[in-house]
C-alpha cells in the first residue's frame, strides 16, 4: 500500500487549484478567434448563400453601409486626440470607423470571397499601422479600447482566411503591441464600461499577438470588473468593487452607482446613468466571453454568464417599455441600449438553453442589428441564432 500523500504536495495541489482561474490563455490560440470563429463565419456564409433570414437581410444591411464602401479613403493620424465625449475630436471618429470598416470588409470578404474586400481591409489596416504613434487627452484609454476592439477582429479574419499577400501584417502587429496595448492593459478606474471595453481590446489584441501573459492579465481584470459592474443578489447587501477604486463605504458605492441605493439582480453600475453606456459595458462582457469560449475557456457557465444574462434581461425589460418603479433611478431611465444583445442571447439562450424572454423579444425586434459606430457591428449576421 502507498503511504499518505505528503502534506506539502496536498497544499501545493490546493494552491494550484486556487491559482488556476488566472491562467486563462489557451496552450494554443485558435484563429480566427476574436469574437467570431471560423465555424460561425461558415454558418453565416451558408445562410447568406441560401438567402435565409435574418442573415441575408443582415448581410445586405452591412454591404449597403458606408463601412463596406470599396472607395473608402482611410484617414490615419500619427496622434489621435480625444477629449471627454470626443471633444476635441482629432481623428477619433476616423480611427473607430476605419477599424469598423476593416472588420466589415473582412466579413464581406469571407462571405463573398470577393478579393476586393480583403484588399480593402488590408489597405485600411496598413494605412493606420504606417502612421499612428499615440492616443492623447482624457478619452485616450476609451478610444484605444474601442478602436482596438475592431482591429484584431478584422486582422484575424484576413490573416487566417485570406491566401493573398498581407506584406505588412508584422507592422500591424507591432502597432497593436506598441501603440494600443500599453494604453489599455493596466485598466481604468472610470465608469465600468471603460475598463470592460479596454479589456475587450486587450484580450483581442492578445489573441492576435499570441501573447499569453497579456491575455491572462486582461482576463483577470475583466473578471474583477464584470463582478463589480453587474449586481447579483448573491453578492450580498452591496455590489462587489474593484480594489483599486477604494469604494470602501456604502456612500462611496452608492455615489459610484449613479446615486442608486437599492440593489437588485441585473442592475448595472451605469443603469442610472443611461442604457446606452450600460449597453457598451454589456456588449464588451459578451465579446470577451465569446472570445474566451472560442479560445477554450467557456465563461458562460460561470458568474460571468449569469451576470450577463441578468444584465441583458433587466435592461431589456425597460427598453421594451416596462414602467420604471420609483426606487429605480428616481423613477426615470434614459433608454437606448443599442445593438448589443445578439452575442449574449445566442450563447446563453440558444446554446445553453437559458430562459431569456425579454432579451429574446428585444433581440428579434431589433434585427438586423447594425453598428453603434464605436465597436459593435453586424452581430445578427455573425451571431444571430448561430449554433457554432
Amino acid at each position: 500500500m502507498r503511504g499518505p500523500v505528503p502534506l506539502v504536495i496536498v497544499a501545493g495541489f490546493v494552491l494550484g487549484l486556487l491559482a488556476s482561474p488566472a491562467e486563462a490563455a489557451p496552450t494554443t490560440f485558435v484563429h480566427p478567434g476574436v469574437t467570431v470563429s471560423r465555424g460561425q463565419l461558415d454558418f453565416a456564409r451558408s445562410k447568406v448563400d441560401a438567402g435565409a433570414q435574418p442573415w441575408k437581410g443582415a448581410f445586405d444591411q452591412m454591404l449597403a453601409s458606408k463601412y463596406a464602401d470599396l472607395n473608402r479613403t482611410p484617414k490615419p493620424r500619427a496622434v489621435v486626440e480625444c477629449g471627454s465625449y470626443s471633444n476635441p475630436n482629432y481623428g477619433c471618429t476616423d480611427e473607430r470607423e476605419d477599424a469598423i470598416a476593416a472588420y466589415t470588409d473582412a466579413l464581406a470578404w469571407y462571405i463573398t470571397r470577393d478579393e476586393r474586400y480583403a484588399k480593402k481591409a488590408i489597405q485600411l489596416m496598413d494605412a493606420w499601422s504606417a502612421v499612428i504613434t499615440d492616443h492623447t487627452n482624457s478619452n485616450a484609454p476609451l478610444q484605444t479600447g474601442w478602436a482596438g476592439s475592431s482591429w484584431p477582429r478584422a486582422a484575424e479574419i484576413i490573416k487566417y482566411t485570406y491566401s493573398g499577400s498581407w506584406a505588412n501584417s508584422g507592422r500591424f502587429a507591432t502597432m497593436l503591441r506598441s501603440v494600443y496595448l500599453p494604453e489599455i492593459i493596466n485598466g481604468s478606474n472610470s465608469n465600468g464600461n471603460w475598463e470592460l471595453s479596454m479589456m475587450e481590446a486587450a484580450v483581442g489584441i492578445s489573441v492576435f499577438l499570441e501573447d499569453k501573459a497579456s491575455y491572462d492579465k486582461a482576463m483577470a481584470k475583466f473578471r474583477t470588473r464584470t463582478a463589480a459592474y453587474v449586481y447579483l443578489d448573491s453578492d450580498g447587501e452591496l455590489p462587489k468593487t474593484v480594489p483599486s477604486q477604494n469604494l470602501n463605504t456604502r456612500d462611496k458605492i452608492v455615489g459610484y452607482w449613479q446615486g442608486q441605493s437599492t440593489f437588485v439582480t441585473g442592475l448595472t453600475q451605469e443603469t442610472c446613468r443611461d442604457l446606452t453606456h450600460t449597453g457598451y459595458g454589456i456588449s464588451a462582457i459578451s465579446h470577451v466571453a465569446e472570445t474566451s469560449r472560442i479560445q477554450g475557456q467557456d465563461l458562460y457557465g460561470t458568474d460571468v454568464g449569469e451576470r450577463l444574462r441578468q444584465a441583458l434581461g433587466f435592461q431589456a425589460k425597460y427598453e421594451l417599455g416596462t414602467a420604471v418603479p420609483s426606487w429605480l433611478c428616481g423613477g426615470s431611465l434614459k433608454l437606448g441600449l443599442g445593438p448589443v444583445t445578439e452575442v449574449g442571447y445566442n450563447a446563453l439562450h440558444n446554446r445553453l438553453g437559458m430562459g431569456m424572454t425579454n432579451t429574446q423579444t428585444l433581440t428579434e425586434r431589433n434585427r438586423p442589428a447594425g453598428s453603434n459606430n464605436l465597436f459593435v457591428a453586424w452581430e445578427t449576421l455573425t451571431h444571430g441564432d448561430n449554433p457554432s
